[in-house]
């Protein structure tokens, strides 16, 4: 078997091993060691298995992660998240939808401080849906406007997939987290829209909510201190280069212990239930980085990244129009696989194409990061809409996923939106220095 085929078995094979439930990182560790043992032999198969294993927990980068999924846990913890929506609803809950567009906003903020899609959707769902469920929101509306605003987690920074990204292309992680503020913004921009929309042609969807006096928006403004100065804090320092990604991530989780101390939101048991739970979060992701590591060592074997990109760089076709079947693969994978997990298997595929083309990787990697979004609220695997689904186990997943639409076309029509000016993700990052 010659190594090319070799390497089309593995996908093969790494692809039966995830629709029989088989876990990410297990699954593409144990691909790239048999892969990579049968084109080098066994010794050095478990050379490799050990090497790469080591370096992935032992890399000073991927702390990072744990970092950052620290510093979401405690937020949640500190009530921030509350804090938050209750601020937002205060200065829009008046008006038609105003409910799902405090709930955008607030999903906005709190994917600021978190950097999980899941986790996101899960804080809002929480908060948000009873409170529409009692203004008679319409149910498609409500759940679809939580789970889609969920998907902000991962691209407004601190993301945890651009962390992967970063880690795994040896870009600069504070480059790609400025390159998502802006996108970040402007998508919420897109999905409030689709809200106004929505409940300006149909206005029993969204009822306005009872009015507010200056005074009482004034007051509630307060509530979102404590998310933009954990945001200043983390983002700003990286912005200006006082800080590494890893200690940002590290002040950002003090500073939301401390906030949350001082609010007394945090008992014992909630600060040792947010460490466990980034703990378990935080290993989930290196063990995946790690297998991919292993997977990717197979795959630069096997030549196959290398003779694709060589072939796609010969197509006659404009490069654009590669980035666009590139685009969708992606939205396509994301039905069938985890966004994380379909960028870890084909960013060594397809990251060697983007540079052959002369696109800028920190672009492709927002640009991974959007479509990536849309899997996470399309069939069947929509993390987001089981999300919401445990939350209110009474509404159909159909009446979730058609309520979702709206915003999945909002999600696409920003996409291109992007790919035509990528000057939208690469204008901040030209002003950092590192």
């Amino acid at each position: 078997m010659t190594p090319v085929i070799a390497g089309i078995a593995g996908i093969g094979l790494l692809l039966l091993l995830f629709l029989l439930r088989m876990p990410v990182s297990f699954a593409m560790a144990f691909v790239g060691f048999i892969g990579f043992g049968y084109l080098n032999g066994k010794g050095p198969a478990l050379n490799l298995l050990a090497q790469d294993m080591y370096d992935s927990f032992s890399s000073y980068p991927l702390s990072v992660i744990p970092m950052f999924i620290l510093m979401g846990s405690f937020a949640y913890a500190s009530g921030i998240s509350r804090r938050l929506y209750s601020a937002a609803y205060t200065w829009v809950g008046e008006f038609r939808g105003g409910l799902t567009i405090a709930t955008v906003l607030a999903c906005s903020g709190f994917a600021a401080i978190c950097g999980s899609t899941a986790a996101t959707a899960a804080t809002m769902g929480r908060i948000a849906l009873p409170e529409m469920k009692r203004y008679g929101y319409d149910n498609a509306l409500a759940t679809g406007t939580v789970a889609a605003a969920g998907t902000l987690g991962i691209l407004i920074p601190p993301s945890t997939v651009l962390i992967v990204y970063g880690i795994l292309t040896e870009e600069s992680i504070g480059k790609l987290f400025v390159a998502g503020i802006l996108p970040g913004l402007l998508l919420t921009l897109f999905f409030v829209a689709t809200v106004a929309f929505l409940c300006w042609r149909n206005p029993h969807l969204g009822p306005a909510g009872p009015s507010t006096s200056w005074a009482q928006k004034a007051r509630a403004a307060t509530g979102i201190l404590p998310a933009s100065i954990l945001f200043l804090l983390t983002i700003g320092g990286l912005f200006l280069g006082w800080f590494s990604p890893t200690q940002a991530g590290a002040i950002g989780a003090g500073g939301a212990l401390l906030i949350g101390m001082a609010g007394r939101q945090i008992s014992w048991r909630g600060f040792v239930e947010s460490g466990l739970d980034a703990l378990r979060t935080g290993c989930m992701v290196i063990f995946i980085i790690a297998g991919a590591t292993v997977f990717g060592h197979f795959m630069a074997v096997t030549m196959i990244p290398f003779l694709l990109a060589d072939w796609v760089g010969n197509l006659p076709v404009s490069p654009m129009a590669v980035m666009v079947i590139i685009a969708t693969i992606y939205f396509v994978g994301g039905f069938f696989m985890d966004s994380m997990a379909l960028i870890v298997v084909t960013i060594p595929i397809f990251f060697p194409i983007v540079e052959r083309l002369g696109f800028d990787v920190i672009w492709f990697g927002v640009l991974i990061v959007l479509t990536g979004e849309m899997g996470v609220i399309t069939p069947p695997v929509g993390v987001n809409v089981f999300v919401i689904k445990g939350i209110v186990p009474d509404i159909p997943l159909q009446v979730i996923f058609r309520g979702i639409m709206p915003f999945l076309l909002a999600l696409m029509l920003f996409t291109m939106f992007l790919m035509l000016f990528p000057q939208i993700a690469t204008f901040l990052p030209s002003l950092v220095s590192y």
